[in-house]
């Protein structure tokens, strides 16, 4: 039987996968896209969470600008979105903008056949591709503290590993992490009757500020607002992406790694504080079972406390690795040049593999913060899809 070919398989249907799609879609090419359309956000956010990013930021991306989310439903500078709601805007986008050529199967693997790409899906079905799209969100980088490794999942788990945290109701759990994913997660947490500790190496939590839905004319020239916050540095990474990978690697791999750092939204706080003990200053030394988990902490003098805990969520964030992109056959994944973990990506977000691009998380080292948020998702639809076309014509 000869196994069907088509111009582009898209891998993923979150945000990036689905905005890639409907452009590509648009552009004439016949494009498929694979998967549950926004299964991470629906599985591995935990219920009740609200995005940090501001709404007129978390807009999925079609060519014609008809499917933001104020088109779905309108909310005001400063209103924070209900994941679920966030969730429902995604599958609304897919039903207007990606319809049929989305594919509710997972890709198992995707290796090299000739001179196309094979795909194997999770049902056995194969297919071929000219030109492949992994958008493969941001679970395949879950980062955990070294302490941490070879800890089983019943007593250490990754904040993306939780949906419903009511079944922590009435244990003591501690968080890692100053971030936003670290404050969010304890305080529904504790809302849903766990007793929580958060544990941070910084010596001071951070917290948004207010949004300023009118601000002066100087607040404005001093600190401009852009889709990924306030200032000046904010508004050249949400605005010039393009520009960000001729940077010298050094100083993009710098801005990545401490640009938009780690913070709690200005709506959280008072939430947080009436509910969540914290352990700051303290950074985690090594990690044992002992009646649920007992964590050595050092603080900043180098003295070392003990803290006994029923489980630990590590909300320690996403480091990107070229290693961990297991949908890619090992020879494919040989292929594709990093430097370092972070895979090196051309202006059309193409690996050093022709016809493979890379989208989202993945494409933050060479595109810069942008690429870390749904904000991103605008500029990388209509780059890719300019380089799909290219290669296919």
């Amino acid at each position: 039987m000869r196994i069907p070919i088509i111009d582009v398989a898209i891998v993923g249907a979150g945000p990036y996968g689905l905005s890639v799609a409907a452009h590509a879609l648009h552009a004439g090419l016949e494009a498929r896209v694979f998967g549950i359309p926004m299964r991470a956000w629906e599985n591995h956010m935990p219920r009740g969470m609200l995005l940090k990013s501001e709404p007129d930021a978390s807009h999925l991306a079609d060519p014609e600008r008809r499917h933001g989310l104020d088109a779905y439903h309108p909310y005001g500078y400063g209103d924070p979105v209900p994941v679920e709601r966030f969730v429902d805007y995604g599958r609304w986008f897919h039903a207007r903008a990606v319809g049929a050529a989305l594919e509710e199967s997972e890709v198992a693997s995707v290796g090299v056949e000739g001179g196309s790409f094979a795909l194997t899906l999770a049902s056995g079905e194969q297919l071929l591709a000219r030109t492949v799209v992994l958008a493969v969100g941001f679970l395949p980088f879950a980062h955990r503290p070294a302490a941490l490794e070879g800890l089983p999942p019943e007593a250490v788990t990754h904040s993306s590993d939780h949906h419903d945290v009511g079944r922590f109701s009435g244990r003591h759990v501690t968080v890692i992490g100053a971030g936003q994913a670290a404050l969010e997660t304890a305080t529904l947490l504790a809302e849903a009757g766990a007793q929580v500790r958060v544990v941070a190496r910084t010596a001071a939590l951070a917290w948004n500020d207010t949004p300023d839905g009118r601000p002066s004319v100087a607040s404005r020239l001093l600190a401009p607002r852009s889709g990924l916050g306030r200032g000046w540095r904010s508004l050249a990474w949400a605005r010039v992406p393009g520009a960000f990978r001729h940077l010298p690697r050094g100083v993009r791999d710098h801005v990545v790694r401490t640009a938009l750092g780690p913070a709690g939204s200005w709506w959280l706080r008072d939430r947080f504080e009436a509910a969540v003990s914290v352990t700051l200053g303290s950074a985690l030394a090594a990690a044992e079972l002992h009646d649920g988990v007992r964590l050595r902490l050092r603080d900043r003098s180098g003295a070392e406390t003990t803290l006994d805990t029923e489980h630990v969520i590590a909300a320690t964030g996403y480091r990107v690795d070229v290693g961990r992109l297991r949908v890619l056959d090992d020879g494919l994944r040989r292929a594709v040049a990093a430097a370092g973990p972070a895979p090196r990506l051309g202006p059309a977000f193409e690996t050093s593999v022709a016809g493979l691009h890379l989208v989202g998380l993945a494409a933050a080292a060479t595109f810069g913060p942008a690429m870390r948020f749904v904000y991103g998702c605008d500029y990388a639809a209509r780059r890719v899809t300019q380089g799909l076309v290219r290669h296919l014509r």
